[in-house]
């Protein structure tokens, strides 16, 4: 990782061997239901889902921005998952002040009780920390790969899911203020509801967390807390995206623990994997700054990223 990399909620470095994403054995391969034929995710779409999102502004709770993109994915899903919860939820936050965030829970073949939960963030980050210009730094994160990327290849795997229906169970969690900062006692606050408030008897196989998936030049290392506490997990994705021929990027190599959505997630029981790029543009330099724009960012990405997931389901989980 570059020197230049100074994200605020990096922990301990973890050295990975090859051998960790294969940790469970050919046991964790096994599907847990039965294989259907995938049809293909459209890359080009999930981006115009992508700019669409861009396209409200800056989505910082609160705002305009954040408030029509939330009427559009509520639109959006309530029209293609079988049962929509729309979860509203208040945080008080470090500073005294309160939160009105809103989580989204679309879920597909609801009666199924082999289950997996896929996560990404809706929001985005209200002041751009990381910029090089000191003046640009009030300015807010446009979110086109943090925050936009994660949400646009869920809600195009609804529209996937909605034509062809998944063999197994499948959950969509859009969680809302996971990058609302600037530091991580108000970060990840959507995650952490929904950990603390699971649906009666919400158990699913495990979950897999987008976040940052968009880069031109992507590159998904083994994430730290991820080979440790959902090794099982991080087996199954990065195994499919080898099979699919996508082993250069989902590489098993050492890499950092990375405190994000998954963390609350695992401390609720539900094995987590993230699925994150490390370094948006060349040195990390467009990472929480005005620059995270759709221009710098790829459908090519997303498609491959849409892949993976979408093999992952209808293989059988």
């Amino acid at each position: 990782m570059t020197p230049s990399f100074a994200r605020p909620v990096l922990s301990l470095l973890v050295l990975l061997s090859v051998g960790c994403a294969d940790a469970g054995g050919d046991a964790a391969r096994e599907p847990v239901g039965s294989a259907v034929d995938r049809p293909p995710f459209p890359g080009d779409e999930a981006f115009t889902l992508l700019q669409k999102q861009v396209a409200f502004g800056p989505r910082i709770p609160g705002t305009e921005g954040h408030s029509q993109q939330l009427e559009w994915m509520r639109d959006y899903l309530a029209q293609r998952a079988d049962t929509l919860i729309v979860q509203p939820f208040a945080v008080e936050l470090s500073t005294g002040d309160t939160l009105q965030l809103t989580n989204l829970f679309a879920r597909f073949n609801p009666d199924a009780s082999a289950r997996v939960l896929l996560v990404a963030h809706w929001d985005t980050r209200p002041k751009a920390d990381q910029a090089d210009n000191p003046a640009d730094r009030e300015l807010p994160v446009p979110g086109a790969n943090d925050g936009a990327s994660g949400t646009a290849v869920l809600m195009q795997l609804a529209e996937m899911f909605s034509k062809q229906a998944p063999p197994i169970g499948v959950d969509l969690l859009f969680v809302d203020g996971e990058d609302y900062g600037p530091t991580t006692d108000d970060m990840l606050l959507g995650a952490k509801h929904f950990a603390a408030n699971l649906p009666a008897g919400y158990r699913p196989l495990y979950g897999v967390l987008l976040d940052l998936i968009g880069d031109k030049n992507p590159r998904f290392p083994v994430e730290g807390y991820s080979a440790r506490y959902a090794p099982e997990v991080v087996q199954r994705v990065w195994s499919v995206a080898r099979d699919l021929g996508y082993g250069n990027v989902f590489v098993p190599s050492e890499t950092i623990a990375i405190t994000d959505d998954h963390v609350p997630l695992n401390r609720a029981g539900i094995h987590t994997a993230n699925v994150i790029d490390f370094e948006y543009g060349p040195g990390n330099r467009y990472w929480h700054t005005p620059d995270d724009v759709p221009a710098n960012t790829s459908a090519s990405s997303l498609d491959m990223v849409g892949e993976v997931m979408a093999e992952l389901i209808y293989r059988g989980g």
